[in-house]
């Protein structure tokens, strides 16, 4: 890596173009462009923001550059007279290297910290301890009554540790009429599993790890779930989360389960099947370990432009900015920098706010929300949520960037979770201007839709858009994209090498950048009120919400 001198000169440096843009923008609106755009990444990816990770140096830099940018861009702050929402967090950082130990009736299993497990606390608390749990194997951890699902049906799990399968019995099985086929449902995801596993009482909660159903490596698990974990600031302090939870290595589990005398690869099979129960292991699991727990507050800013007949309507673009930050314990590039996840997002929003500001004013207003914390199960935007700046009720809808593309032009435009609203038709509407399609998620089991933050507000009803680059190189093909996103994901994703390369073509990015102000622009300059689509999981939220306003 290479270090950059940043700091104040940056800031200035930013304001100075600032400045000059306004100048510009007295006879032509601002045209989003690749240098502008390279040059947020290359800043917000440097070495000096150390990763961006929440309550770092990292954060300050970046909520300074963000403040500057959006200010310098004519954007009104959202959040009273300022730019910023405070998000109270616990960050809880499990220290030295715990050991798990499983006994059984024929031998003892010793699993080493990082290479055989993770393990972690959500209770902010300096002592965990879990002693002689008794294990049972509980499938997919799965209680979906609209499903007719229930693997904690007649279990008392209570004080027990529970072991789970990740993904759902959908994706095992390929079955399209068992939960959503090779599409993953929230149900698949690794914070519902560890959520209903506390729901049912357990005092510890051990998630098997496997690539493929999982949808990313051994590597990423390491890197997102040690160090700091942050979450929300509860008034019961987390007590209602498990003592422990935990993800184990796919060889450590087959271990596993040979001392508990079963065979693991038999009851995968058997735990897709409906009907089936839980199996007690014969085990008895124990581990302790202290965690560093600490307060903080981290901030979203946001900005909007005020809209002339319905300012109270708006539309919103949304990326998070931070990343995972720096381990002081890795030898050689400790620093995660976030340069595709997702420094680019968030110039990708700088560049939208300048466009926005310097055009014809929009009859509805448009914010732009930079949240915090998503590496961290999407904190930032699950507080917004909960405190919105804006009625939700009266929000029209939004786009969330995340991961901007990197490796030019496409004849198509992926939408992660297409169908699921009407906001769909003005994507493809403005895609169609740029001789553009829209396709589907390829990947549908990796459960990206539950993944990055436009989720939160989707729980809440408002319409969400979540666009990604498309597959289809409009020069070089799909088995190009394809090749490099392989590359990505295996080599950079969520690792230290997730560095801007002077390679990367961002003018499909600006093509993309371009697509989303168009679809903005369809709904900030009418009267519509898109919805989600029957049989969607928020439709009735969404009706309920737009039912109330007004009242």
């Amino acid at each position: 890596m290479k270090n950059f001198a940043l700091t104040s000169a940056l800031v200035l440096a930013l304001a100075a173009c600032g400045e000059s843009q306004k100048a510009e923008e007295a006879t032509a609106p601002y045209a989003m462009n690749t240098e502008a755009l390279k040059g947020h990444i290359t800043t917000l990816a440097s070495d000096e923001f150390g990763g961006r990770a929440p309550g770092s140096p990292g954060e300050e830099l970046t909520v300074q550059y963000l403040e500057t940018a959006f200010r310098d861009a004519g954007l009104k702050p959202a959040n009273g007279d300022s730019y910023t929402q405070a998000v109270p967090l616990v960050s809880i950082e499990t220290q030295g290297a715990p050991e798990m130990h499983i006994k059984g009736t024929s031998g003892e299993l010793k699993l080493q910290y990082r290479a055989d497990h993770v393990v972690w606390t959500r209770r902010e608390q300096n002592d965990s301890e879990v002693h002689e749990s008794d294990m049972v194997f509980v499938g997919y951890g799965i209680n979906a009554p609209e499903r007719g699902w229930n693997d904690y049906e007649g279990l008392d799990v209570k004080g027990k540790t529970v072991v789970i399968m990740v993904n759902d019995p959908g994706f095992a099985t390929q079955d399209p009429e068992l939960f959503a086929g090779n599409t993953m449902t929230y149900y698949g995801r690794w914070d519902y599993k560890f959520d209903e596993a506390a729901r049912q009482g357990a005092a510890a909660a051990i998630i098997i790890h496997d690539t493929k159903p999982a949808a990313y490596g051994w590597m990423t698990v390491d890197s997102s779930w040690t160090g700091p974990q942050f979450g929300l600031v509860r008034e019961d302090k987390g007590t209602g989360f498990s003592e422990a939870e935990a993800w184990i290595t796919n060889e450590s589990a087959h271990k596993l389960f040979e001392l508990a005398g079963l065979d693991l690869d038999a009851l995968t099979v058997a735990a897709a099947k409906p009907g089936f129960k839980a199996v007690p292991m014969n085990l008895e699991f124990s581990s302790y370990f202290r965690s560093d727990v600490n307060h903080l507050n981290s901030r979203n800013v946001a900005g909007y432009v005020e809209g002339t007949e319905a300012p109270d309507e708006l539309f919103i673009y949304m990326a998070h900015w931070d990343h995972i930050g720096t381990d002081p314990t890795q030898e050689g590039d400790g620093i995660y920098n976030g340069a595709l996840d997702n420094a680019t997002g968030t110039g990708g929003l700088i560049e939208l706010a300048r466009a926005y500001a310097s055009g014809p004013a929009p009859k509805r207003s448009i914010l732009f929300l930079a949240v915090t914390a998503e590496e961290q199960g999407l904190l930032g935007s699950a507080y917004y949520a909960e405190h919105p700046l804006f009625e939700l009720g009266k929000t029209v809808g939004g786009i969330n960037m995340d991961g901007l593309n990197f490796y030019g032009p496409t004849k198509d435009v992926t939408v992660i979770g297409l169908g699921n609203s009407e906001l769909d038709d003005y994507l493809e509407q403005s895609a169609k201007g740029q001789d553009r399609v829209l396709t589907a998620d390829q990947e549908p089991e990796k459960g990206y839709f539950y993944r990055s933050d436009h989720f939160e507000l989707s729980k809440k009803g408002v319409p969400m858009l979540y666009p990604n680059s498309g597959y289809e190189h409009r020069e070089k093909g799909r088995s190009y994209v394809d090749a490099l996103m392989a590359e990505y994901l295996d080599k950079h994703y969520h690792s230290p090498s997730d560095e801007y390369r002077d390679d990367w073509d961002l003018t499909g990015a600006i093509e993309d950048l371009e697509l989303y102000y168009g679809t903005g622009r369809l709904l900030v300059d009418s009267r519509k009120w898109p919805n989600w689509r029957e049989g969607t999981e928020f439709k009735n939220t969404r009706d309920t919400q737009r039912a109330e306003v007004g009242k």
